[in-house]
């Protein structure tokens, strides 16, 4: 494991949120990191720092004091536009609520950030087709997200987050809208991508989630309190 990269590091990362002079601190001094090709969970309670943390990594959001590096970058400072172009390249999401658009078409919706990084027409047409039949979702390209069934959806979103093909996964309660049998076909995918080399990093209240994942940090009160490794991996340290 010596020679796989680091892609995030923090140092002492920190996020405060003001409102009606009351400075509330989200995140205290976090220092993590994530290898390339890692599948990290993130667990604790709500409001415990979880999501914030996400939205850092995910270049949605700049930290108020400690340095952010991605991909050997350090990246606390950047401004949105070049945290958008960095996200758009390296980046994707898959959300609980999947948040596809409802007027467009699974084929439109899985697209679309290919659209964004002006890919040509016929390059787009190849791409989303090959994801939408690894994804086994390509019966499904002209009907609409209010046609499908949950699980269906979460197919669609992740074919959406991988059609770029990132270097990172986002995901923020992937199963929480879905039943347990959905919920382990999608978790089952993530594995798959993982196993592929991309790198994924998750957002979980759910044990039986976390159990896919290589490392679960567990924060409370926007401090990192322990780290544990799934005992199949172990025999990596």
């Amino acid at each position: 494991m010596e020679n796989v990269k680091t892609l995030i590091k923090t140092i002492d990362l920190k996020k405060f949120y003001y409102t009606d002079e009351i400075e509330t601190t989200a995140l205290a001094s976090v220092n993590l990191e994530v290898k390339e090709g890692e599948f990290v969970a993130i667990m604790g309670p709500s409001g415990c720092g979880k999501s914030t943390l996400l939205n850092i990594i995910g270049l949605l959001d700049n930290p108020s004091e400690g340095k952010f590096y991605f991909t050997d970058q350090e990246i606390s400072g950047y401004s949105e536009r070049k945290r958008a172009d960095l996200r758009k390249e390296n980046i994707g999401f898959v959300f609980q609520s999947f948040n596809l658009i409802d007027e467009l078409t699974v084929f439109e919706n899985v697209e679309l950030p290919l659209i964004y990084l002006k890919y040509s027409s016929a390059e787009r047409k190849k791409r989303v087709e090959e994801v939408l039949e690894h994804m086994k979702i390509m019966h499904r390209r002209d009907h609409f997200p209010q046609q499908l069934s949950g699980g269906q959806q979460q197919r669609v979103a992740i074919s959406r987050a991988v059609i770029a093909r990132p270097k990172l996964i986002l995901a923020d309660e992937p199963t929480g809208n879905l039943d347990s049998a959905n919920g382990q076909e999608v978790m089952n995918l993530l594995t798959d991508l993982n196993e592929n080399g991309t790198t994924v990093i998750m957002v979980t209240h759910s044990p039986m989630d976390a159990e896919y994942a290589h490392r679960v940090i567990h924060l409370f009160d926007g401090q990192i309190v322990s780290e544990s490794l799934n005992v199949k991996d172990k025999a990596l340290v």
